[in-house]
């Protein structure tokens, strides 16, 4: 009887790539989806803000001053938004403001980001004098009210771009080292752990590659949602003329500089202010949907 060469194909199930995994959950959010959609869409015109604007951010137009936007009856194709109190574009403001507010928002989370890591693993890993110094510290920030604090930084430091940011980032840098204090002290008391302490893993090894990427989870939700909360705060700040200073065109600044043509003008007002709107609700939705993807408890099925 003839051999049978015919060899059977082994029944190989792809893996699917975690980051497929995360996109299918994170998907699931329609809402978190549109929000991640309006955000890439802002920072692309971010991004492109010198080649999509219109017009210089800074050119005044005398002639047309407080121009009403295109769909109003004395509005102009040439300001698609309309001008402001001196005859600046509007739109070329607000193109050029989502940078300055995005900036802000992702440079604050970075650095309370890096000096929460830092703090935090030193807090759950050093303890005794150096815990306790650390955690009485951030419950002293974090017993301020945001806002009153940033504008006691600002006024002792000085009102600018540079030290709206410092602000900023000292008001919610408590938020990161609690987090990973937390986290941190939670993964330590596991077996992994003290495998790798009697392997003899250093203790730098042992916090930051050993301890910290099982931390990245809430980290992660937690800088998606603060991006949105320094974009408000600092947009606060600039409102009170202790952000960015004029004629910087960011959001915070243009309301505060457009606030006496509230009734004359409103779309000087109102326009700066659904901008920030939008970007922060977008940014909240994707962080919502984030934290339900990387949340087993919370994901659906």
């Amino acid at each position: 009887m003839a051999a049978d060469l015919t060899t059977a194909t082994p029944d190989v199930t792809p893996v699917a790539s975690p980051w497929r995994n995360l996109w299918a959950d994170f998907a699931i959010n329609r809402g978190a989806v549109a929000g991640l959609a309006v955000i890439v869409f802002v920072l692309v015109i971010a991004a492109l803000a010198d080649v999509v604007a219109p017009h210089n951010p800074m050119e005044q137009y005398r002639d047309h001053v407080l121009r009403p936007p295109v769909w109003a009856s004395n509005g102009l194709w040439m300001f698609p938004l309309g001008t402001d109190e001196v005859g600046r574009d509007l739109a070329s403001r607000i193109i050029h403001g989502a940078r300055y507010s995005l900036f802000i928002g992702f440079a604050v989370v970075s650095v309370s980001l890096a000096v929460g890591v830092c703090l935090g693993l030193a807090s759950a890993f050093m303890g005794g004098l150096v815990d306790t110094i650390i955690s009485r510290l951030m419950d002293l920030i974090m017993s301020v009210p945001s806002l009153v604090l940033a504008i006691v930084i600002i006024a002792i430091i000085g009102p600018s771009l540079t030290n709206t940011i410092a602000a900023v980032t000292i008001v919610y840098m408590p938020r990161y080292v609690r987090i990973v204090r937390a986290t941190a002290m939670a993964e330590a008391a596991k077996d992994y752990v003290t495998a790798s302490r009697v392997a003899g893993v250093g203790p730098l090894r042992l916090a930051f590659v050993t301890v910290l990427p099982n931390c990245f989870a809430p980290l992660i939700v937690q800088a998606a949602l603060g991006i949105s909360d320094a974009i408000l705060e600092a947009a606060a700040l600039g409102f009170l003329g202790l952000g960015a200073q004029p004629p910087t065109p960011e959001w915070g600044a243009m309301l505060s500089s457009a606030r006496e043509f509230i009734q004359r003008a409103p779309h000087v007002v109102t326009l700066p202010g659904l901008a920030i709107l939008i970007t922060v609700v977008s940014i909240n939705l994707m962080g919502d949907g984030l934290r339900d993807a990387l949340d087993p408890k919370l994901k659906k099925g």
